[in-house]
């Protein structure tokens, strides 16, 4: 992936880079998933060593990071599974084997999205949304059917006591408040599919899940 672009921060343009990352890159991986997740998140959960070099050596088309002007500024990993939408119900630490990701299926039928994360110095950028559209480019490159991944849903503790998780999403859908995370996916195409219980520990998002979908256009099967 090499993704050349220019955006705009109201005053003046930015170069931006889209590409894969590589081992010379991991420092700075690891310092915006530092600066992306604070605390409450689980520290636990960035990304360390042994997770980059597997999604570097095992699926490197997954592996993407953008550049502002030259430094890194956000990270998008996946991994190929074998999903059956009968069964939608998993967990994070399942499906992308805690973000190390040696389950991954080559000959699947669904890139999964395991994080996405921008620096807090560049998330009015837009950022985010070309790191997603350049994973639909990987999705459709590789003759996918889908990209899937669960969003978390930081908005639902704050009304946790007066609906369910699944009552927060169509309350969502409905326009009758904006969650910062299921919101954003909304607006980069991706559609909700099921609510995931006990989905990864996030105490913002009660360790809900919202599983969200981008269908491939161009994919005619086998």
């Amino acid at each position: 992936m090499h993704k050349e672009l220019y955006v705009y921060d109201g005053q003046k343009h930015h170069k931006v880079l889209i590409r894969n990352y590589g081992k010379e890159d991991f420092e700075g991986l690891i310092r915006i998933q530092q600066e992306s997740f604070p605390p409450p998140f689980p520290s636990e959960l960035w990304w360390n060593q042994e997770q980059l070099e597997n999604h570097i050596s095992l699926f490197p088309e997954g592996a993407l990071c953008v550049e502002v002007d030259g430094r890194i500024a956000g990270s998008m990993t996946g991994l190929i599974v074998s999903y059956d939408p009968a069964h939608p119900q998993h967990t994070w630490e399942e499906i992308t084997d805690s973000g190390y990701i040696r389950n991954h299926t080559p000959q699947g039928n669904t890139l999964y999205v395991v994080d996405i994360c921008i620096s807090p110095l560049y998330r009015k950028l837009g950022l985010g949304k070309w790191l997603m559209l350049s994973m639909y480019d990987v999705v459709v490159h590789l003759r996918l059917q889908r990209l899937l991944g669960g969003s978390r849903m930081p908005g639902y503790h704050k009304k946790s006591q007066e609906m369910t998780a699944e009552e927060y999403l169509a309350a969502l859908l409905r326009g009758d408040f904006h969650d910062p995370v299921v919101s954003f996916l909304l607006r980069c195409g991706r559609m909700p599919v099921a609510v995931l219980s006990n989905y990864l520990e996030d105490e913002e998002s009660c360790h809900n899940a919202v599983l969200m979908e981008w269908r491939n256009p161009f994919y005619k099967g086998q």
